[in-house]
């Protein structure tokens, strides 16, 4: 913008030509010029007056509306926002065959300390070590007065424990909410739940992961929100599963064993309605791992699946049911029995000496080795091998465990004849008890292959066909007369007609070789042989009936007695009814009336 001179010099030249004074101009000039300035200020102003107004009005308005709104709204508590990963804390709960709790969460609190904030730490230790003992008083001290921030006491407490907290009455020590596993029954199916522990873990809340067992199996579906909190089902029955560890852990004691193993199945599903181990623990209260020593010592050890063994004679209704099937041989064929058998620079023995011959059957009854060796002859490795491995006995079972891929049998390093031989009675081959229940699940179903399983589910149906149902029902009526008169007399339960087969094999040591005294003895059982329902296989470690002048391990003095008791207790559970009648299975076999001893 130009501005108009003071004293324009066309003006003044002028004004001096007409005799006026010049300085009136330069004062009209300035007036003017004050004017203009004046008025272009009052307009500026105006203008900012006029914003400032509408800014006003605009901020009054905002914040009336906002007051409105809150005033409107349902009060609630500010959130800290946090950009961590969230923890995922649910965790749904396991169920028995009849929905019956087996692992379910409870709500309780940790106990964590933020040293800075607490008044007295020395008197704040001593009496946190009053409320737990296993605390260390001299460590927490020293931890308080450190440099460290925070600091996690216990994971979990009990209410009382919670109060007993709050009564120190310190600042620094705080409590943060979450949810712990809990298992109410004990140690009742410890071995199959197998038990958790906490993971990503925050003071507010903590995940629970699976650590052994189903937990760990279907950690992935346990945490699952998609699964809407539904629980997992299981196949065990806890009353049944609860009775058969009563029995088993009072055999244990009654025959001096160091362990026991316990598997009752259902024939047709494959589902296990219980399965034990002892000794065992409490999932509550989970122990360490051993660090050195046999690994079968550990009360975590899940010998039902984990531990292999050479089951002994338990074996040999497998290579008498490959020979019939093969056509090789009938229950009356007569056999070559006369011991010791001698193979190259190996001897076969029996336990007694059953004279130069026996029937198939009483190869079965009376426990020949001598015979069986006879047997497998007739057969060939090859086919042994090929009929075990449809059995299942050459790979860990499918069972829905942690464990079970650990539970790998032992097989020779060559399937050589003598091999094949010393397999057919249950030596040079080692397997765990689920392996051979499920094996005896397909003789008592019709020769239908199991796999067992942990689920309940009543969609599981057998698999293939391994034997025909003529051979199946032969093989089971042997096993009846295994009962009836031969070395299991002692498992033949008046009403369930009870059949099966002993088997006692040394012990392996460690390093190689078999101990003198030392027996893994074995009843596997099928009952009612009339409609065959479940399989039980009952494993002692060790046992010694001390009763008599001299120690007795065999199966039939040891384990039988303790089968046989769980079947008394268990059958009227699972819906089994008594029959008095010798069923018509054990038509077409000869029997012999009077009971033989063991």
């Amino acid at each position: 913008m130009s501005r108009t001179p003071l004293r324009p010099l066309a003006r003044i030249l002028d004004a001096r030509a007409k005799g006026e004074n010049p300085d009136a101009i330069e004062r009209e000039n300035i007036r003017l010029r004050g004017e203009a300035t004046r008025d272009s200020a009052r307009l500026r102003a105006e203008g900012r007056l006029l914003f400032m107004g509408l800014a006003f009005l605009a901020a009054f308005t905002t914040v009336g509306l906002r007051m409105g709104t809150l005033a409107a709204s349902t009060p609630e508590e500010p959130e800290i926002s946090d950009t961590a990963p969230a923890i995922l804390a649910q965790r749904a709960d396991i169920t028995d065959r009849e929905g019956r709790v087996l692992a379910t969460n409870l709500v309780t609190h940790a106990l964590y300390a933020q040293p800075p904030m607490l008044v007295d730490p020395e008197r704040t230790a001593e009496k946190l070590v009053k409320i737990f003992p296993d605390l260390d008083r001299e460590r927490l001290v020293k931890d308080f007065t450190g440099t460290r921030k925070f600091l996690w006491i216990k994971k979990k407490i009990s209410p009382e424990q919670m109060q007993a907290v709050h009564d120190i009455g310190d600042p620094g020590l705080l409590f943060g909410p979450r949810e712990m596993r809990l298992y109410p029954n004990g140690k009742i199916a410890a071995h199959v739940l197998g038990g958790s522990r906490f993971g990503t873990e925050g003071v507010s809340s903590a995940e629970i992961v699976g650590t052994a067992g189903v937990e760990k199996a279907f950690d992935g579906w346990l945490r699952d929100p998609a699964n809407n909190g539904a629980p997992l089902q299981l196949s065990l029955d806890l009353t049944i599963q609860s009775a058969v560890e009563e029995i088993l852990a009072g055999g244990m004691k009654l025959m001096n064993a160091k362990g026991a193993a316990a598997v009752l199945m259902d024939v047709h599903t494959g589902e296990v309605v219980a399965m034990a181990s002892l000794p065992d623990f409490d999932p509550n209260d989970r122990p360490a791992p051993l660090t050195k020593g046999d690994a079968s010592d550990s009360p975590l050890f899940n010998r039902a699946v984990q531990g292999v063994y050479e089951l002994g004679s338990t074996f040999k209704i497998f290579a008498v049911a490959q020979a019939m099937e093969l056509g090789l041989v009938n229950p009356t064929t007569m056999i070559n029995s006369k011991s010791p058998m001698v193979w190259g620079k190996f001897r076969i023995h029996d336990f007694h000496n059953y004279g130069d011959q026996l029937s198939v059957t009483d190869v079965i009854v009376e426990s020949s080795n001598v015979g069986t060796a006879h047997i497998v002859q007739l057969i060939g490795p090859e086919r042994q091998k090929t009929f075990l491995d449809k059995m299942g006995f050459l790979a860990p079972t499918k069972v829905e465990l942690a464990e079970a891929n650990t539970g790998r049998p032992i097989l020779p390093a060559k399937w050589s004849d003598i091999s094949a031989m010393t397999i057919g009675y249950g030596h040079g081959i080692a397997a765990s008890p689920l392996h051979l229940a499920a094996a005896y699940a397909t003789m008592a179903n019709g020769g239908q292959k199991i796999t067992p399983t942990l689920i309940h589910d009543v969609n599981h149906h057998p698999g293939e066909r391994v034997v025909s149902e003529d051979v199946a029902k032969r093989t089971l009526a042997m096993m009846r007369a295994v009962v009836t008169r031969g070395t299991a007399s002692f498992g033949d339960v008046k009403g369930y007609q009870v059949a099966g087969k002993t088997g006692t094999a040394d012990k392996v040591k460690p390093g190689g070789g078999y101990y003198k005294d030392k027996v893994i003895a074995t009843f596997a059982s099928v009952f009612p042989v009339e409609d065959p329902k479940y399989v039980l296989i009952l494993t002692l470690d060790e046992p010694s009936d001390n009763s008599g002048k001299i120690p007795r391990r065999t199966a039939g003095w040891t384990a039988v007695p303790v089968a046989a008791e769980v079947i008394r207790r268990v059958a009227p559970l699972l819906g089994l009814r008594p029959d008095h009648e010798e069923p018509d299975v054990l038509d077409g076999i000869t029997l012999v009336a009077a009971k033989k001893s063991h």
